[in-house]
């Protein structure tokens, strides 16, 4: 074994005691908290709304699946606002009043979000487009450079 490889393996194995140290034993950094619902539908409209909602400080995840600090008060949050018994309608509306529109995966059309409707369907016929118009293009230059026929042999 040589210096280096040596050198790094000790350096991993020293990262590696020193990052277990540094946890109390039996602490949990994401305890799982579990929830009391009166009903099955409630159940089910706590787990269709977490996934529905985006988690702010994660890149496109859901409420559901992120397992930051915040997503975790938002999950909170949600089950809250169900339990006061505030209706789906209304849990969105709180949750887009106080994180905006990203927060919710399907944003409402309306002029600011005009473009994130129309963009995928206008980028798609704008390179329908440029594809004919290419396409068109390089036939006609290869009918301009194609030599023209020789004369037909007797």
């Amino acid at each position: 074994m040589t210096v280096r490889t040596l050198a790094a393996t000790l350096l991993i194995v020293m990262a590696t005691a020193v990052s277990a140290q540094s946890m109390p034993e039996g602490q949990n950094t994401n305890p799982i908290q579990p929830l009391d619902f009166t009903s099955e539908t409630e159940r089910e409209r706590y787990h269709s709304l977490i996934g529905e909602l985006r988690c702010t400080v994660c890149q496109n995840q859901a409420l559901s699946s992120s397992d930051v600090p915040l997503a975790a008060d938002l999950r909170n949050t949600v089950y809250r606002l169900i339990r006061d018994g505030r209706t789906d309608f209304e849990i969105r509306q709180f949750m887009r009043e106080r994180y905006g529109d990203f927060v919710l995966y399907d944003p409402p059309l309306a002029g600011h979000t005009l473009l994130l409707w129309a963009g995928p369907p206008l980028l798609l016929i704008i390179g329908a487009v440029l594809s004919v118009v290419i396409v068109r293009n390089q036939r006609r230059r290869m009918a301009e450079r194609a030599p023209a026929e020789p004369p037909a042999e007797s």
